[in-house]
C-alpha cells in the first residue's frame, strides 16, 4: 500500500509539473488519468519497490549532481577536441562490464554513459555494455569504473558495499 501511495503522489505531482494547470477541468482530467494509471499498474502488478522508486530519491539526486559535473567536464573536453587545432578525434568501441545487480542499475549506467558527451552506449547484453567513445585514449574499460560504481550504488543500495 505504501508503494501505491507513493506512486499516486508521484503521478499527481508529475501531472501538475507538466501541465501547470489548476482549473477544475484539468484537475478532473488529472484525477481520471492518475486513477486509470494506478488501475493499469495494479493489473500489471508493477506497484512494488522497483515500480515506485521514490525511496531512492535522495541517492538519485546526489548521483544526478555528480553526473551533471561529469557532463560539464566531458563537454569541455569534447569542445577542446573538436575546436582545437589538432582535431584529435580517434573513435573506439569498447566493452564495459556493469557491476549493477538490477536492470535499473544497468539502465542507469548505460544512460549515464550516453548522456556524457563523447560516449554512447550502443548495445546492452546482460551485464556487458558496448560503448562508442570519441577518443580512444579515454575509452578504456577502467575509464567507466567510477560511473559504474556510483550508478550501481544508487540503483542497488541494498547490495554489499564491497562488490
Amino acid at each position: 500500500m505504501t508503494y501505491a501511495l507513493g506512486l499516486l503522489v508521484a503521478l499527481g505531482g508529475f501531472w501538475f509539473v507538466l501541465s501547470g494547470q489548476i482549473s477544475p477541468f484539468f484537475g478532473g482530467v488529472a484525477v481520471i488519468s492518475v486513477i486509470a494509471t494506478m488501475w493499469l499498474s495494479a493489473r500489471l502488478k508493477v506497484i512494488d519497490r522497483d515500480g515506485s522508486p521514490y525511496h531512492r530519491a535522495p541517492q538519485l539526486l546526489l548521483y544526478l549532481g555528480w553526473l551533471l559535473g561529469e557532463i560539464v567536464k566531458a563537454n569541455v573536453a569534447v569542445i577542446a577536441r573538436v575546436v582545437g587545432p589538432s582535431h584529435a578525434i580517434d573513435p573506439a568501441m569498447v566493452e564495459v562490464k556493469s557491476s549493477a545487480t538490477s536492470n535499473l542499475g544497468r539502465a542507469l549506467f548505460a544512460n549515464s554513459i550516453t548522456l556524457t558527451p563523447g560516449t554512447v552506449t550502443v548495445d546492452v547484453i546482460g551485464a556487458n555494455l558496448k560503448v562508442h567513445a570519441l577518443v580512444r585514449e579515454n575509452a578504456g574499460a577502467d575509464s567507466f569504473d567510477e560511473m559504474d560504481r556510483k550508478s550501481a550504488r544508487t540503483a542497488d543500495p541494498h547490495r554489499a558495499s564491497g562488490s
